[in-house]
């Protein structure tokens, strides 16, 4: 490996390792958030005019020459087999905090586009981890899920905890909010409990002066005896100094004895006869002193851990001691809260006490059913205004290249054989190709998600929605997961984790089905403007609209059926605060390649698949093996107004929705024409109103029904959930295509 350069001065082709960037905090950052970050690999895929363009993994980024100047790098050979700095020392770090605490901000700056996302195994919970590469060492960071505390109520606190106890990370990274240290704190004295290696990252400090609370991090570190870096992770602020101190516990691997805190002096005596009895029984890798705080707590998995472990006179004896002191819990609770008030007075002060910060201010309108309610129909009309008044154009803007690009291909295979031909035209581009004209529309639907999240409205939103949501049957929790639905169905099942009633959890797991996506609304749009031409909006907002009222009524229908007690809403109103530009990037990015991987193999896949069956085996499709199937499925679809081909597309949707749209484009051959020419030629008003309607209602896509299975873990609602959206689906297109038949026969509506 050569000595550092100037990445300028590489030329097209140069492979190379990125150095050093020397930009400053917001150029550092801007880069880091498109993966361009110390240790990175790159080649110079094009300079031109002073423009230099650097390819990352898979990612292109254009640099002008005053910022090229400012980035060094090593120049390696292609085949050079030292690919990378070399690396004397490797670490795992897991990263720990609360939600809302910037965790996912100083996560995304320090693995950039290394990052990778899947599940833990066996949970449908998101697991995410990446890399850094600094100072000669590896780090691999594993973002645990955030979490209030290590009390084991939630799959997220089970997961954080287990993963810190039985992985045994070499050092633990815990995101305080400076905004509100005590809370974060809280989980910290959870977290000595283990016994790990913890460094404190005290985030947010800019936030905490704007509400007149200073903090001094040298007497914090003082108190806690363990490193604290002082952090405002947004602005970059602090990262290169956690860092740092990640290299220099890697290097020097010194002990870190933090000064824990104990339970209540009334009670010291109860936890050490606990001690002495549970000390022979804990096995590796728990640790005696987190066992007995947690038998104090009445934590039922650690509870039965030392019962399965114990014989009966040991664990009777430890039932006895608590039935003697049934304030066990009290006195672990009261002897943390002593311990961080004890640490808050020396470290934290506040100037401005009872005067009202700029989110009471806000609150004040926004919380308030009067205003609230209307603001946030008035939201949620612009989130969709704005995303298919800017995607559509744009929908429709690819829709035409992709056309284009169809005519400009089909002179070149005149000499390959039809089926190889009709393949590619109408399998490909035809079929696969018009389901990545979606992008721009879900492009847009993310990003307005993602910052609604990320500047804390959502959680308002929530609240304000609470009591209206209950008219239906459903928790005012279970808005967030609803509006996550809006986006993809998948997340949205995931997210109903924080309703806390198992039945409260199942209805809406139960009418998140109901919920349209952004693939089914793009189907929606499109096919809308396809039949209904100038009429297009007014037919996808009724059909919109009707979806939402379907949903309603199931809500009161199986909440009056079932007598639901109504669970108690608890939920933290985070501080409003700007947007993070890197953490609404990297969503929009994770979920984009999310979308072009399942265009790229499922839903082209699946799109082949139907081609091969309806050119096979004398080419017509008519005659093909799909149209024999189709047949006999026919019948369903007469009601309603729909032909095979039609009822095809809409059970290929159970697949992905967006295979609807492929599925039709196979099947009628629409290849360089486009679906907009072709579908009002094989549709009447009445046929289009009921497939849409159908497919707006009918059961989700195969991924979500997996998570759904696996979230329910019960057969009984599971079957409950597919049962309802196809007697739903069915009956609600039945109804539409006779409304429209009869508005349009009796002259009332011409659409």
């Amino acid at each position: 490996m050569t000595s550092p350069e100037i990445i300028s001065s590489l030329r097209e082709g140069n492979q190379g390792i990125i150095h050093s960037i020397d930009g400053g905090s917001d150029l550092t950052s801007r880069l880091a958030g498109m993966g361009l970050v110390k240790g990175a690999r790159f080649r110079i895929a094009q300079v031109s005019g002073g423009m230099i363009i650097v390819q990352v993994s898979e990612t292109r980024i254009a640099l002008g020459r005053g910022e090229a100047a400012k980035i060094s790098v090593y120049k390696i050979d292609p085949d050079e087999a030292v690919c990378q700095p070399t690396i004397e020392k490797e670490i795992t770090v897991a990263l720990v905090g609360q939600p809302n605490v910037g965790k996912s901000t100083i996560f995304n700056i320090l693995t950039g586009l290394s990052q990778h996302v899947g599940n833990w195994p066996g949970k449908t919970v998101e697991k995410k981890s990446g890399e850094h590469r600094a100072n000669q060492a590896l780090i691999r960071i594993v973002d645990l899920p955030g979490t209030y505390s290590l009390t084991a109520f939630s799959e997220e606190e089970r997961i954080a905890r287990n993963f810190i106890i039985r992985e045994k990370p070499d050092l633990v990274i815990l995101v305080l909010n400076a905004a509100a240290l005590e809370r974060s704190l809280y989980l910290l004295s959870e977290v000595l409990l283990l016994n790990c290696p913890v460094i404190t990252a005290i985030n947010m400090l800019d936030v905490a002066s704007n509400q007149g609370i200073q903090i001094n991090p040298k007497t914090l570190e003082d108190q806690l005896a363990v490193p604290v870096i002082p952090m405002v992770a947004r602005r970059n602020s602090g990262i290169r100094e956690l860092v740092d101190e990640i290299c220099a516990f890697a290097v020097s691997g010194e002990k870190i004895r933090p000064n824990r805190p104990d339970v209540s002096p009334d009670h010291r005596e109860l936890y050490q006869q606990i001690l002495e009895t549970i000390e022979p029984l804990v096995p590796e890798p728990y640790t005696v002193e987190w066992a007995a705080v947690k038998i104090m707590e009445g934590d039922p998995e650690a509870s039965d851990l030392i019962k399965n472990c114990s014989d009966s006179t040991a664990w009777k004896k430890i039932q006895n001691l608590l039935s003697e002191h049934e304030d066990a819990l009290h006195a672990v609770v009261n002897g943390r809260y002593d311990w961080i008030e004890k640490v808050t007075r020396a470290s934290m002060s506040r100037f401005k006490m009872g005067e009202v910060v700029l989110t009471d201010r806000v609150d004040h309108v926004l919380t308030r059913p009067i205003f609230g309610i209307p603001i946030l129909l008035g939201v949620m009309a612009l989130v969709f205004f704005l995303t298919y008044s800017a995607g559509v154009p744009l929908q429709n803007g690819l829709s035409d290249a992709l056309q284009q690009f169809a005519g400009f291909c089909e002179p070149y295979l005149t000499d390959w054989p039809a089926w190889l031909r009709g393949m590619l035209l109408d399998g490909v581009i035809g079929g696969a190709g018009s389901v990545v004209t979606f992008l721009p529309v879900l492009l847009i639907f993310f990003a307005i998600l993602a910052f609604l999240e990320d500047i804390g409205y959502m959680a308002r939103a929530a609240f304000v929605m609470d009591r209206i949501m209950h008219l239906v049957g459903l928790h005012g929790k279970s808005f967030i997961p609803m509006c996550l639905g809006f986006g993809c169905n998948v997340p949205a099942v995931l997210g109903a984790r924080i309703i806390e009633t198992r039945k409260a959890r199942m209805i809406t797991l139960l009418l998140i089905p109901f919920v349209p996506c952004t693939a089914r609304l793009a189907v929606l749009t499109l096919v809308s403007a396809a039949i209904f031409a100038e009429n297009a909006a007014l037919v996808s907002w009724s059909i919109l609209a009707l979806n939402i009222a379907v949903l309603g009524i199931a809500g009161i229908f199986v909440n009056k059926a079932l007598r639901k007690q109504d669970a108690p809403f608890i939920m933290e109103l985070p501080i409003y605060h700007r947007p993070d530009v890197k953490t609404i990037f990297m969503v929009i990015w994770t979920r984009t390649v999310s979308f072009l991987r399942k265009a790229g193999t499922v839903i082209l896949g699946v799109s082949l698949v139907i081609w091969i069956l309806s050119y096979f085996p004398t080419g017509s499709v008519e005659e093909s093996w799909l149209s024999r199937a189709g047949q006999l499925i026919a019948p369903l679809g007469a009601p309603l107004g729909l032909d095979w081909k039609m009822i095809t597309a809409l059970l290929t949707g159970l697949v992905a929705k967006e295979n609807v749209v492929a599925t039709l484009g196979v099947l009628y051959g629409v290849g360089k024409d486009g679906l907009s020419q072709v579908l009002p030629t094989v549709m009447s008003p009445a046929s289009a109103a009921a497939f849409l309607v159908v497919m707006m209602l009918f059961i989700p896509c195969v991924a979500t029904v997996a998570v759904l299975r696996k979230e329910m873990n019960s057969n009984k609602w599971f079957f409950a959930a597919l049962i309802l959206t196809l007697i739903v689906s069915y009956l609600g297109g039945i109804a539409a295509y006779l409304l429209v038949n009869w508005l349009c026969h009796s002259g009332l509506v011409c659409i």
